[in-house]
């Protein structure tokens, strides 16, 4: 039969274009303005793109000139996410080039304020958004999600956004934050990942009463039918996507220590905000020791605030302390912790089991100040959420016991900095080796410029990722977050260490998270935790793995 009758030649003409529509609307695809002529032509792009033929790095310029006009801090972020939405690739040729510049952005501190107003600057989903509502179905959810090499899922139920609170469903912009790094820092490739919200409601009424807020609107369930959940979406993930590492994120201390404790043997899986922000934090604590040419298992640590991150940072420098050689209950005799309701001591009857270990006998004390003329640290470590709460009487505190007291404050975002790196400083005379969670721009003291050092868990739960997804790894274990401080801290430089940084520059990101998932993966195959057998050269095959932003060659459809 002929099918030259016009309506047929029309539908024929209408489904090439659509087939040139979907190149340019799938990100993964779209290669914009930089098609080359004979693909214009072979995938009928010719017209649906201006004439000129650009190459990527023009493509970076254009973007680059029209981010930094961006007067504001989330006007960059919505601009970089769009970019992301239509072209993966030129997105992570933008970040990677310009990782010092954008990270902020994409990620904290910018990424705390996109979660507090997400409802507002939805464009398109992406990631899975698991509801409450679609108990017994978790597994259908998760196969619709287009990929199925997924080998690093990040999941938040949005319980406690960085130091924000309870943000539900607007704390997607975690998971997608933070698996745009797993892909700018470490290489893994993007269509490998996903990020997933668990929706069991929320307790902000600010948000249930937004006619905007796009989770779902009752309060947070709890007990049994959260774990029911919870164990629903692990048992589910683990059959659809068996090879997936799972990354626990910004779930609240009630629920974060238990269900990493729950799963840590059983599943690949691991806490950041508990063991990343450890590992970065202990590679910030090796650097500074440097310095103040000490040992980890004699200095005294005070932290203020108990939850996950502080207890997490707590253990990992016990671990390392045993490692010097150090008695473990001596080792944990020399951390001490500062709660809302003052010093965790042994006489308190209203500690949590995550904090007992650190309950030491002494007299009960209200507040930080008491703590430190009392305690007298070498380590002053804030992981309270509290802003300002390293005073200027307290720093000067810390200065006046020791000569280069260390000084981390390691909340986020930087509006939760328990003090900036200038007060730091300034108060100290200079003296103080600092480190914080947020960047800080460098500071002028007496002549003398000082880059303050960020405790970035981009430092290193990248490069754990690429480590664990390289070797297949079946769990993961309190040594490889060991053995990424140990890697970190043997990049930063004593040029690094003279500038008062305490890390490497985030410009050799790429390289660092290659070095750590070497370290990762060594750990991996040393204790037969995967079935695969060891590379013979493992930082080349590691390397080789990592994704590259470059455009491809189009296979015709």
């Amino acid at each position: 039969m002929k099918t030259n009758h016009p309506s047929c030649r029309n539908r024929s003409a209408a489904r090439a274009s659509l087939r040139a529509m979907d190149i340019l609307h799938d990100p993964y695809l779209n290669k914009g303005t930089a098609f080359t002529e004979a693909e214009r032509k072979r995938f009928g792009l010719l017209g649906l793109l201006p004439p000129q033929v650009c190459t990527i790095e023009e493509q970076v310029q254009r973007v680059l000139e029209n981010f930094r006009r961006v007067p504001d801090g989330l006007g960059q972020y919505i601009m970089l996410t769009a970019l992301q939405d239509r072209n993966k690739t030129l997105f992570y040729r933008v970040v990677m080039d310009n990782i010092e510049e954008t990270m902020p952005v994409i990620y904290t501190p910018v990424v705390g304020q996109a979660c507090q107003v997400y409802g507002h600057i939805f464009r398109q989903p992406k990631g899975l958004y698991v509801s409450r509502d679609y108990c017994g179905h978790v597994k259908t959810i998760l196969r619709n999600w287009p990929g199925r090499d997924i080998r690093v899922i990040v999941v938040t139920d949005g319980e406690r956004i960085l130091g924000l609170g309870d943000l539900g469903a607007n704390g997607m912009g975690i998971p997608v934050g933070k698996l745009s790094l797993y892909t700018a820092c470490a290489g893994i490739p993007p269509d490998q990942t996903l990020p997933v919200v668990l929706d069991v409601g929320t307790n902000n009424e600010s948000l249930l009463k937004d006619p905007l807020y796009l989770g779902i609107r009752r309060k947070r369930i709890g007990g049994a039918e959260y774990d029911a959940f919870v164990d629903e979406f692990i048992r589910a993930a683990r059959e659809v996507f068996p090879k997936a590492l799972i990354q626990f994120e910004d779930f609240a201390n009630h629920n974060a220590f238990r269900l990493l404790d729950k799963y840590r043997r059983e599943i690949c899986t691991f806490n950041d905000d508990i063991q990343g922000t450890a590992a970065v934090t202990l590679a910030g604590l090796y650097s500074a020791l440097r310095v103040t040419d000490g040992k980890l298992k004699d200095q005294t640590i005070l932290f203020l605030g108990a939850g996950e991150a502080a207890t997490g940072i707590a253990d990992l420098c016990v671990s390392a302390a045993v490692a010097e050689g150090a008695d473990r209950e001596a080792a944990r005799r020399r951390c001490w912790f500062v709660d809302s309701k003052g010093l965790v001591e042994a006489g308190r009857t209203d500690l949590a089991p995550h904090k007992k270990n650190y309950a030491h006998r002494h007299a009960p004390l209200k507040d930080l100040l008491a703590a430190v003329r009392s305690v007298k640290p070498a380590i002053l470590i804030g992981a309270s959420g509290q802003p300002k709460a390293f005073t200027r009487e307290i720093v000067a505190e810390m200065a006046r016991i020791n000569r280069r007291p260390v000084v981390f404050a390691l909340s986020n975002p930087t509006s939760k900095a328990e003090c900036s790196a200038q007060e730091a400083y300034d108060w100290s005379d200079g003296r103080a080796i600092f480190a914080s969670g947020s960047p800080f721009p460098p500071h002028t003291h007496r002549g003398r410029t000082l880059v303050p050092g960020q405790a970035n868990n981009a430092y290193v739960f990248p490069g754990i990722g690429l480590g664990v997804a390289v070797s297949e790894a079946k769990r993961v274990t309190d040594e490889m977050f060991f053995a990424a401080a140990k890697t970190l801290a043997e990049m930063t430089s004593s040029k690094d260490l003279a500038q008062g940084r305490l890390f490497p520059a985030l410009a050799h990101i790429r390289e660092i998270s290659a070095r750590i998932a070497a370290a990762v993966a060594d750990v991996v195959y040393k204790r037969g935790l995967t079935s695969q057998p060891r590379p013979r050269h493992l930082l080349e095959h590691i390397r080789k793995a990592q994704y590259q932003p470059v455009y491809g060659k189009l296979a015709k459809r």
